[in-house]
C-alpha cells in the first residue's frame, strides 16, 4: 500500500507587494504553523520516504521546515516546478511519475489544486485544505497512478485553525 500526504504550504506574507507570487515568503503565522504541522504528522505516524515540493518560496520553506522537524535529510528534498499552482490533473501527473519503490510520499503544494485532489481521492472531504493543512491518504493500489481513485482511506486530516 502507498500513503500519500498532501501538505498545503504554510501562510505566506503579502507585505511586499512588489514581490512576484512565486517569491512570497512565509509570514509569522506560517513560520509558527509549519513546525506544528510537522509535529502532528509525526504523531499520526507519517514517515515519508520522499518529499516533493513546489519551488515557490512559501512551499519550499514549508517543505524544509517539515524535513528539519521530522529529521528527513534536506538533501533528499525535491523541487518539482510543475507543482507550482498545479491543477488536480497536473498533481495526478506528477505523483504518477514517482518511483513505486517509495511507499510514503509527501507533496507540498498550493490550492485550489491540492483541495481538488484531496476531494478527488476522498470525495466530500473538505471545501478547502487550509494553509499548513495536512491530508494523509492510504491509497488502494501499489502504484502512484491516481487516475482510478477508488477505495482510498483517509488516515489523517488536520490544520492549524482546528487547534485554535
Amino acid at each position: 500500500m502507498k500513503t500519500l500526504t498532501l501538505l498545503r504550504h504554510a501562510k505566506s506574507s503579502w507585505d511586499d507587494t512588489g514581490l512576484a507570487d512565486h517569491d512570497r515568503p512565509l509570514n509569522r503565522r506560517g513560520e509558527r504553523d509549519a513546525p506544528l504541522a510537522a509535529e502532528r504528522m509525526l504523531k499520526a505516524g507519517i514517515r515519508p520516504s520522499l518529499i516533493i515540493s513546489s519551488p515557490a518560496v512559501r512551499a519550499w520553506t514549508t517543505a524544509r521546515i517539515l524535513a528539519q522537524e521530522i529529521n528527513y535529510p534536506l538533501e533528499f528534498l525535491q523541487r518539482e516546478k510543475e507543482l507550482y499552482l498545479a491543477s488536480r490533473r497536473r498533481l495526478v501527473e506528477v505523483i504518477g511519475r514517482q518511483d513505486p519503490g517509495f511507499n510514503s510520499l509527501v507533496v507540498v503544494a498550493h490550492n485550489p489544486g491540492l483541495s481538488d485532489l484531496a476531494n478527488y481521492l476522498v470525495p466530500g472531504l473538505t471545501d478547502n485544505v487550509p494553509t499548513a493543512g495536512v491530508v494523509s491518504i492510504k491509497l488502494a493500489g501499489d502504484e502512484w497512478d491516481l487516475r482510478q481513485a477508488v477505495d482510498n482511506e483517509l488516515l489523517f486530516f488536520d490544520y492549524p485553525s482546528k487547534h485554535r
